[in-house]
């Protein structure tokens, strides 16, 4: 009788944390347990980056079966698209910055216009995308080392996915003013619901279009997702609406959001240029081994995104402490989120050295693919740790406001170091993928040393925004 009952508290104490979680916006993350705020930012937040991984899993599950040429195409394109995602990560986690700041000084007004502006800044930015997607799509897949016959079976859809930008700009932009807001749920819902139709949409799309349906499907089921976003902002029941007006132009707020959004732009586009020069020593290399690690790539994405929702939960506790200035549970915050990212990312290491030949093997059976990507994830994976910790306090710089910080510890151990050693050790002496991953995996050890060291420093706590 006594253990049914405590089976029924444990259950109903789920269920309520759960509901509390998905309904969190107008919580005061100021006060109280950092603890529960961190999970009840976190298990959305979570569940949002989870959705984002299942994307490219779902993508890449039924490209696979379209053969090699076709995974390394979309390997490629992703490599470009990088700097998309780089682009709507940096802008949106300079509104989520901005909003959490004047949520956090209990300014929700100057808050929603600041989320507004964000808007108008990242459309400005879309449009120029499209318009480079239109005239050079081919050339990109050229540059990353397709061959010519490749790039005429590609072209449609690397061109779809570049012209169609705005809804990737879009949805991660707004989910982060969403965060900002401590608003984690919806983030989590549109991406949700993007995933499920691209889940029905992939399958289909591919059966009529081959590789260009899986483009369509991928752009519609964001599309889908960015509506969602809007219909909430407009209804005026969260904590932010945005009104028609606050579109109007302020260059004040403007140029407030494009100063954090640069350094948080080219902080994304130099991580993510990185992973393309990568891809670009490994097609050099030979095309079974790029499809190989673009499918492990994919896995580690499948895990990253749901780590980086975690350290989400450090850039909002940050923001709206510091608006709130709470300067010690602000970086009580940041530490206690660090370590749980830290224990998660362990546990996605050792199941990556157990189960890579397998988890490989479930998306392409070749041999050499298997082979590249089994090592892929079995060498990377040995500094999930450091990288766990690493993302976490690079949201909280960011959080801060002070994206310029991570972005020269980007720029020294990416391009300085990362870069030119994967080149020399690959290429000159011959390790090939191996001499790639070994510097993916050291690099990302030293970034989050690197990161440590300057976070205990504390400048990031004097940030004006």
């Amino acid at each position: 009788m006594t253990t049914h009952s405590n089976n029924k508290f444990s259950f109903q104490f789920i269920q309520s944390f759960l509901k509390e979680s998905f309904s969190s916006e107008h919580r005061d993350f100021t006060t109280g347990s950092i603890r529960k705020a961190i999970f009840l930012l976190a298990i959305p937040m979570i569940l949002e980056m989870s959705m984002e991984s299942v994307f490219a899993l779902v993508d890449m599950f039924f490209v696979g079966k379209l053969g090699t040429t076709a995974t390394e195409i979309v390997g490629l394109t992703e490599s470009c698209l990088s700097i998309i995602y780089s682009i709507a990560f940096g802008v949106g986690m300079a509104a989520t910055a901005m909003v959490a700041r004047r949520v956090g000084e209990k300014n929700i007004e100057q808050a929603s216009k600041s989320g507004a502006q964000a808007i108008v800044l990242a459309i400005g930015i879309s449009i120029l995308i499209s318009i480079t997607g239109i005239f050079f799509g081919k050339n990109l897949l050229l540059a990353m080392g397709a061959k010519s016959i490749d790039v005429a079976y590609g072209s449609n859809y690397i061109h779809i996915l570049l012209i169609g930008n705005i809804v990737i700009m879009m949805i991660h932009l707004m989910n982060g003013i969403f965060r900002g807001a401590g608003n984690a749920a919806i983030a989590m819902k549109s991406l949700g619901l993007a995933n499920l139709c691209n889940i029905i949409l992939c399958p289909i799309c591919i059966h009529f279009w081959g590789l260009t349906g899986a483009a369509i499907a991928t752009t519609t089921g964001r599309g889908i997702g960015v509506l969602y976003q809007l219909y909430n902002l407009n209804t005026g029941k969260g904590l932010l609406t945005l009104k028609a007006n606050y579109f109007k132009p302020n260059f004040e707020i403007l140029a407030s959001l494009g100063k954090i959004s640069l350094s948080s732009v080219l902080q994304f586009i130099i991580a993510s240029g990185s992973w393309i020069a990568m891809t670009r020593i490994m097609a050099s290399i030979g095309k079974e081994e790029t499809a190989g690690y673009t499918i492990a790539i994919r896995y580690i994405v499948f895990f990253i995104l749901p780590s980086f929702g975690l350290s989400n939960a450090a850039a909002t506790l940050v923001g709206q402490n510091l608006g709130a200035k709470e300067l010690k549970r602000a970086e009580d915050s940041v530490w206690k989120v660090a370590k749980y990212n830290g224990i998660f990312m362990g546990i996605v290491s050792i199941i990556f050295l157990l189960f890579a030949k397998q988890l490989i093997g479930l998306i392409n059976d070749e041999v050499q693919v298997v082979a590249t990507g089994t090592l892929a994830l079995q060498i990377i994976s040995l500094g999930y740790v450091f990288y766990g910790i690493g993302m976490t306090l690079m949201n909280a710089f960011n959080g801060a406001g002070d994206s310029k910080t991570q972005t020269l510890i980007n720029l020294f151990w990416y391009w300085v170091f990362q870069v030119p050693i994967a080149y020399f050790v690959a290429i000159h002496l011959q390790w090939h993928s191996i001499g790639v991953f070994l510097a993916i995996l050291i690099t990302e050890i030293l970034i989050a040393i690197t990161s440590i060291i300057i976070f205990k420093k504390g400048k990031w706590k004097t940030v004006k925004i």
